[in-house]
């Protein structure tokens, strides 16, 4: 328990840094506490271009999600269900985007961005397809696990009942996919949002939160951008345990 309590600090420390912070009467940097005030709360887009970014990091997540998580089912679906020639290479391949180190996957998505596909101004839309491809594969992972823990018989007995293919898979197959895929999208999202280092590559002028707060923290942080940081921990904790409760309530029922 001891040992327990330790890492639980550890990693809430700095959570609990920006949610202390963000109450601070900060004059020119946000790096000394200079007294407690509640005014960043009742107007997170006081600083200068703190919304705006928040607002591209959340079109960009948004996009990246729906698109990476279709994708990413429907390549899950065929790695686990079906047969073809490069299946086991497919299986590999599927978790290179997750083992290369961020700093060359920006590195090369920017040469091909620049010298392939000299029609895309780097921007809003090179981000998006930079998320959809680093996304997928975590999609992809997630998805297959669930499908794997799913037991084959369901189905068959799905089709016992006279139930077509389509009809074993929207009324059983699917549903019981359901959370897998959810967790992907979710888990999609907190990567696209929090994506600084690849960003930074295929961005050009557009700036997201994660750039914001990069080039805010040369000359401190504003408590604004503490507010939409501890906001968004706070969103993601309340899903996480939205989705427990509901998962506790349909394995009761």
């Amino acid at each position: 328990m001891i040992i327990a309590i330790l890492v639980l600090v550890y990693l809430f420390v700095p959570v609990a840094y920006t949610f202390v912070f963000s109450f601070n009467d900060y004059r020119k940097s946000n790096l000394t506490w200079n007294g407690f005030t509640t005014k960043h709360w009742s107007n997170p887009c006081g600083a200068a271009g703190v919304c705006e970014s928040l607002g591209v990091s959340l079109r960009v997540g948004f996009l990246a999600t729906v698109v990476a998580t279709a994708i990413g089912t429907a390549l899950a679906f065929a790695l686990v269900r079906h047969k073809f020639r490069g299946k086991s290479a497919g299986n590999i391949l599927v978790f290179l985007p997750m083992a290369t180190p961020e700093i060359v996957l920006g590195a090369s998505l920017l040469a091909i961005f620049v010298q392939g596909f000299t029609f895309l101004k780097l921007g809003f839309w090179t981000i998006v397809i930079a998320h959809i491809m680093f996304c997928i594969s975590f999609v992809v992972v997630t998805v297959r696990a669930r499908l794997l823990s799913l037991d084959p018989r369901l189905e068959e007995a799905a089709q016992d009942l006279y139930a077509g293919p389509g009809t074993a898979f929207w009324k059983v197959t699917f549903p019981l996919v359901l959370p897998g895929i959810a967790s992907a999208a979710m888990l999609s999202f907190s990567l696209s949002f929090d994506d600084f280092i690849i960003t930074n590559f295929v961005s050009g002028d557009e700036t997201t939160f994660p750039k914001f707060v990069y080039v805010a923290a040369l000359r401190g942080i504003p408590a604004q951008a503490n507010v939409i940081g501890f906001s968004m921990f706070l969103i993601a904790v309340l899903l996480v345990i939205a989705a427990q409760v509901i998962g506790s309530k349909r394995r009761n029922n």
